[in-house]
């Protein structure tokens, strides 16, 4: 279960609380984080997979903190989180490289649930693609080696 880790990125603890209740029933393991200035920090020093990412956050701007973890480590999965319904700053955030968009107020849940789903299933694709591939590298060698 610790490789389900997801970070929370949203200045209102209210959101933080109910968005990690509602992960956490699902057998995630949620990182809630208010101050966006400590985001980049956690990114680096901890092993997240997926970060869901308010984009209208005071302080830091939303769609430079996720240029910013993108930049870290390509390969987090990100979701949107905002409840600024502008086609713009979606279509902004997808080209940037998060992996979807959700919009506040979380009506229902089954959204942000399959947009973290979604998520660990790309991890799940890479790491597999990266293991038939170093696979199929060691294989070639052998050939290789042999005489």
């Amino acid at each position: 279960m610790s490789e389900l880790r997801v970070l929370h990125v949203n200045d209102d603890p209210l959101v933080t609380s109910l968005v990690a209740a509602l992960l956490s029933r699902e057998g995630y393991a949620v990182t809630s984080i208010n101050d966006p200035t400590q985001a980049i920090s956690a990114v680096v020093y901890e092993n997240f997979r997926v970060v869901i990412l308010d984009i209208e956050i005071p302080i830091v701007d939303g769609l430079q903190l996720l240029q910013d973890i993108k930049r870290h480590d390509g390969g987090i999965q990100v979701v949107m989180l905002t409840g600024v319904v502008t086609t713009s700053a979606a279509l902004e955030g997808m080209r940037l490289g998060a992996s979807d968009c959700v919009f506040k107020p979380l009506d229902g849940s089954e959204k942000l649930l399959a947009a973290v789903a979604d998520s660990f299933a790309t991890i799940d694709r890479w790491r597999t693609r990266l293991r038939e591939l170093a696979q199929r590298r060691k294989a070639e060698r052998q050939l290789c080696d042999t005489p």
